[in-house]
């Protein structure tokens, strides 16, 4: 309420002042008891009586008097006793209208029944009050503005219902209020109007004008397997304006818990970010069991945005999601049941640096990052990876040269710099005492060099050489040993600085070819065009196996596993036409080694598109014509190496899409291999053929070449505009942030702690139904029993039961596994104010139910009944 003081934000809107004034009388009148100017205007008529000092403005009036803005159909000002009535009026079908809407200062603007204010001593009664505050409405009852800015209330409801005679309220018989804190008598709940018969006697409520530290409580709650449990309790520290945190924690009675720390930052202008911790203990399953034991998990998220406009130049974020692979699975994500975390297969992290330097000439990144993949439980850490980049230059080029520039002036030349410390491992031998030691590392160089040039106005050509150069501090020298039945491999580390060199030389050629065909009788199609975009190039790398710094002879060694004892026999392992093997000492490198091998290739490929011009149905003046592209992008593509033993040509590759409408769009790609198929029949009785490929092409039998993989897509949407809604939800939540000072982080989290089955329910759309579909074929040597064949159907959508009931449902079908994918339903109740949600996953590892009753309103978030399974209470 505006003459309460409230500090929160009020959002109903007081006329705007700033307009010009269009009423038929206007007055300023100034008194000795007034410190200010008394401002008051109607649109109808004022009556004055100055016998008794009352002045009676009737139809759309105003009163302004110092930061005290108020409008009503009906104002009286006694300037005897300097009080301000103000009420609505009757019509004559004995409707009230024109109530009184009052403002105060800087807040917002309440609506009441009638009020009275004394200008004097800034004392005021207002009867029917009806106001918003922080997403709550205050409505009804009395109130009484004291002049030390303490408000007496009486007969108020509180309620998030923005219906002026709401669904629910908290009823304050009466109260007390300052500008820091609430002090009621008794309290009670009304449902429909009908009070509970269970109230509060008393209640003290904190109303800081800042963040402030406090207790959260925690919810009871049962589980199957951990048994009895309080869940998110915890501490809020309001550290300073820039910074909170959140401690929360989760407690069972079979001794499992949870820990949590949570903490949101910003700086204006600068940077913003949140972090947080997390730690569980579970046990599942009964005492004495293995699955008793306590299965230890960790996750550690942070975010960190800078501003772009902070430090121009520089660029530093953070994203990181890292933590045991089992964490969301058994704590349930958490306690969110979130399905979209439990079901997770990958974590990945990176923490980066970016900096722009010498004119823009030189870009340095530096990142730190993380991958895990939380089946098998594997883990990647690069700490760190470098890349240095410098803009290509012409060096050749005049900085005051003009007209056409010569061929040596297009000459350009640019340089990269790239360095990597990684390691690959599994969870439980990261942080042992050999962690550090698998860690491997390396630097690149690369410079590129490429000159352009045009051939007959429409060939255009590109020369290009690469020079890498890769230094190492580790490398590995190899020990073929023979053992009785079974050959092994022993890799020694040899710890030293190496260098490894090599280049590459290549020249390709485009060009474009364009063909059109109109049509005049051909209904609404009018042409269709063709696009041909050949590419060929040459490219040429000598042998590097050749030098005796790079490469190895794969010698035999004795077997004796003693240190030290395992020793040259002078003998080589030899290939299948009696060369002895070579290996590259840079095999284990991050960036690889020089190649083996001397390469003489002849690349080409094909891009095609193909597009329709019919006439548009939406345009009137019959002229109008639209493009639909048939196929796009198919392209052919492989190479020929002339200096390969056996095999020179490479598969043939192709892909492409299709976009006929906004709505349907398919993708397909493949790979044709060119080669016969020898068949070894089967060594022993009952076994199975063995195949492989011959250095013999399929046309020389009079055959097309075989067709060895294909993959087709496509997904489609039978109401697009439920799409189109579901964004426009989402940017809007995005837009809170701004609205409300809630970080994005808070927001989402206030999406989760609703547990729609949606996080944006819109019945404004009746109905939506989408599916996607693919379809895998493998078959590399053109047989029965070498086909392998999988495709799956996967849709969801929803539609309105009534306008208040919309169901939702998600599924799919493997054909391959001849079953239904990961399915889920859910139900949602619209009940205005309250909203009824609830999730079913019938089946399946997460088989598992919920549902909740709750307020809609962020800001009584906790009032709400919830019923839920999980499915990890069974063991």
């Amino acid at each position: 309420m505006a003459l309460s003081k409230f500090t929160f934000q009020q959002v109903v809107k007081q006329t705007d002042t700033s307009k010009k004034d269009t009423t038929k009388v206007k007055k300023k009148m100034t008194k000795s008891s007034l410190d200010a100017k008394l401002e008051y205007y109607s649109q109808d008529s004022i009556r004055t009586d100055r016998k008794n000092g009352i002045i009676h403005l009737y139809g759309k009036a105003r009163v302004i008097y110092e930061d005290f803005e108020l409008d009503a159909d009906y104002i009286r000002f006694n300037s005897k006793d300097n009080t301000i009535f103000a009420s609505g009026v009757k019509t004559d079908k004995g409707k009230y209208v024109g109530r009184p809407i009052f403002k105060m200062g800087k807040e917002g603007s309440s609506i009441a029944d009638s009020l009275t204010y004394n200008t004097k001593d800034h004392e005021g009664t207002v009867d029917g009050v009806y106001t918003e505050q922080q997403g709550g409405f205050f409505s009804g009852g009395k109130t009484k503005v004291q002049p030390d800015n303490e408000f007496h209330v009486k007969g108020t409801i509180y309620s998030t219902c923005n219906l002026p005679h709401p669904h629910y309220g908290i009823h304050i018989t009466k109260g007390i209020a300052t500008e820091t804190q609430i002090i009621t008598g008794p309290v009670y709940m009304e449902f429909e109007g009908v009070p509970l018969p269970i109230a509060i006697p008393f209640g003290f409520f904190p109303k800081p004008n800042k963040k402030s530290s406090g207790i959260i409580l925690p919810t009871p709650g049962e589980d199957a397997t951990k048994g009895f449990s309080l869940t998110n309790g915890g501490y809020y520290l309001a550290l300073n304006d820039y910074w909170d945190a959140k401690l929360m924690g989760n407690i069972f009675t079979n001794g499992s818990y949870d820990l949590s720390l949570a903490t949101n930052y910003i700086k204006r202008y600068k940077y913003n970010g949140n972090f947080n911790l997390s730690y569980s203990s579970t046990r599942n399953g009964l005492e004495g069991t293995p699955e008793y034991t306590p299965q230890k998990n960790f996750h550690i998220g942070w975010t960190h945005s800078q501003n772009a406009n902070a430090r121009p130049g520089t660029t530093f974020s953070a994203s990181v999601n890292a933590g045991t692979g089992n964490f969301f699975r058994t704590t349930a994500a958490n306690g969110t049941y979130d399905i979209n975390q439990i079901a997770q297969n990958t974590m990945s992290s990176s923490i980066s640096y970016g900096k722009v330097f010498g004119d823009g000439l030189f870009n340095l990144t530096a990142a730190l990052t993380h991958s895990q993949e939380t089946q098998n439980k594997t883990i990647s850490l690069t700490l760190p990876q470098v890349s240095l980049n410098m803009s290509t230059i012409n060096p050749f080029d005049m900085k005051n040269s003009s007209g056409t520039p010569k061929w040596y002036q297009k000459l350009s030349v640019g340089y990269s710099l790239q360095a990597s410390n990684t390691v690959n491992t599994k969870e439980n031998l990261l942080f042992d005492k050999d962690g550090l030691k698998r860690f491997k590392n390396g630097m690149q160089h690369s410079i590129p060099i490429s000159l352009p040039f045009n051939v007959l106005k429409y060939l255009n050509f590109s020369a290009n050489a690469n020079y890498n150069e890769r230094w190492y501090f580790q490398t590995v020298r190899n020990r073929y040993i023979q053992s009785p039945g079974v050959d092994s491999i022993a890799v020694d580390t040899v710890n030293g600085f190496r260098r490894a060199g090599e280049y590459s030389l290549s020249l390709g050629m485009s060009t474009k070819f364009y063909g059109r065909k109109d049509f005049k009788n051909l209904g609404k199609i009018k042409a269709i065009r063709h696009v041909v975009t050949p590419n060929i190039s040459f490219s040429y790398k000598p042998d590097f196996s050749t030098n005796s710094n790079y490469y190895k002879y794969q010698e035999i060694y004795t077997n004796d596993l003693r240190p030290g004892l395992s020793v040259p026999t002078g003998q080589y392992k030899l290939d299948n036409r009696g060369r002895p093997l070579k290996y590259s000492i840079f095999e284990q490198g991050i960036f690889g080694g020089p190649s083996a091998g001397k390469q003489a290739s002849l690349g080409f490929s094909v891009d095609n598109n193909v597009e329709l011009k019919v006439a548009s149905a939406k345009d009137t003046t019959g002229t109008g014509e639209k493009k639909i592209p048939i196929i796009q992008g198919l392209t052919f593509s492989s190479s020929y190496n002339f200096v390969q033993d056996s095999m020179k040509l490479a598969p043939i590759n192709f892909s492409g899409r299709s976009q006929f409408t906004d709505k349907l769009g398919f993708n397909f790609s493949g790979v044709f291999s060119p080669y016969v198929v020898l068949e070894t029949p089967a060594t022993t009785a009952g076994g199975s053929p063995s195949y492989r490929e011959i250095d013999k092409f399929v046309w020389s039998e009079g055959k097309l070449p075989r067709l060895t993989s294909f993959t087709f897509s496509f997904d489609y949407s039978l109401n697009p505009d439920a799409l189109k809604s579901r964004n426009k939800n989402m940017d809007n939540l995005k837009n809170q942030t701004a609205q409300t000072g809630r970080t994005p982080e808070q927001i989402e989290e206030l999406a989760a702690i609703s547990r729609d089955p949606n996080a944006f329910v819109d019945f404004n759309i009746p109905w939506n139904f989408a599916f996607s579909y693919s379809f895998n074929y493998n078959n590399p040597f053109g047989q029965k029993t070498t086909r392998n064949i999988s495709n799956t159907l996967n849709f969801n959508g929803d539609f309105n039961l009534t306008p208040k009931w919309k169901i939702q449902f998600n599924s799919g079908y493997d054909f391959k596994a001849k079953n239904l994918s990961y399915t889920s339903f859910a139900i949602y109740r619209d009940l205005h104010c309250w909203d009824l949600s609830a999730s079913w996953i019938p089946f399946g590892s997460y088989q598992s139910y919920s549902i909740d009753i709750k307020v809609k309103a962020s800001i009584l978030q906790d009032l709400k009944l919830s019923k839920r399974k999980g499915y990890y209470t069974k063991y």
